[in-house]
């Protein structure tokens, strides 16, 4: 368990060594959080209007215009998470090949794969909704095993984005190479991610007791604007953190997408670290 910690945080600190470098990079996950919220307001209200979520919660069949809808609604998300991922991942490949990129030059490069951007985010929307309508079909043991078809999708296209990035490939080969690249390099384990998610787990812990120790003082001193002041501080850090723990995976997968490819370290990472992340436990 504390080899585990232990390493996780190596990798953050190495992946943070990578965003001081370009402290640019943590705009591409900023401007992606608002046009999600952007597309979130634009499909609000048409589903609304088709009458959709009163029907869901009496029971009944949902139309096939709130079906389309939600379609639109997750092929619009994924494309925005996809499209600004790829930039921060392109903008990274540049450091870790000894470059000094610019904003301009991730969103150059997320442009020029735009095509294959929209074409995976089809594909990702399409697996998205066929789980969703098969989990609202079935018990709770179904939805257990949707769930681990969920997490199964998720493990097999953990590098696809990078792979988009640096080869030119088709959305459907680009899941197939980064299928191939996880079972060929690390099997099964994928615990990387599952590292920087503990690390920053535990950081978020950390904010959230600041936090209710700061409410605690101010019930005793009965200070409204303390309480005030410990909420708006806590969320102002929750949101910094999310950036920056989105930007950190970005670095990283594109760090793990060149040691999958050449089998050696680069910028901030050694070939050690990588390797020990992702042996079978």
């Amino acid at each position: 368990m504390f080899d585990r910690l232990s390493r996780s945080w190596t990798l953050v600190k190495a992946s943070a060594s990578v965003l001081a470098q370009d402290k640019e990079l943590l705009l591409f996950p900023l401007i992606s959080l608002g046009a999600m919220l952007a597309v979130f307001a634009c499909f609000a209200v048409p589903v609304v209007g088709l009458d959709a979520l009163d029907g869901l919660s009496r029971g009944s069949s949902a139309s096939p215009g709130f079906y389309l809808v939600v379609f639109l609604f997750y092929f619009s998300q994924y494309f925005v998470i996809f499209f600004f991922n790829a930039a921060l991942v392109g903008a990274a490949m540049m450091r870790l090949d000894g470059g000094n990129p610019t904003f301009g030059d991730g969103m150059r490069i997320a442009t020029s794969k735009i095509a294959v951007i929209a074409g995976y985010a089809a594909i990702a929307a399409t697996v998205g909704m066929v789980l969703r309508a098969i989990q609202e079909r079935v018990g709770f043991i179904g939805r257990i095993v949707v769930g681990l078809l969920g997490v199964g999708w998720t493990i097999a296209t953990f590098l696809v984005v990078p792979v988009l990035v640096a080869r030119d490939v088709g959305p459907v080969e680009a899941v197939k190479e980064s299928a191939a690249l996880l079972t060929k390099t690390w099997g099964e384990n994928v615990i990387g991610r599952a590292g920087l998610a503990t690390a920053f787990g535990l950081m978020f812990l950390g904010i959230a007791l600041c936090c209710g120790f700061l409410l605690f003082v101010a019930m005793l001193a009965h200070s409204f604007s303390l309480a005030a002041a410990a909420i708006a501080l806590t969320v102002l850090a929750g949101c910094i953190l999310a950036l920056v723990q989105s930007a950190l995976s970005g670095i990283y997968e594109a760090a793990l997408y060149r040691y999958a490819t050449t089998g050696e370290g680069t910028a901030g990472f050694d070939s050690k670290t990588l390797r020990l992340a992702f042996e079978p436990k």
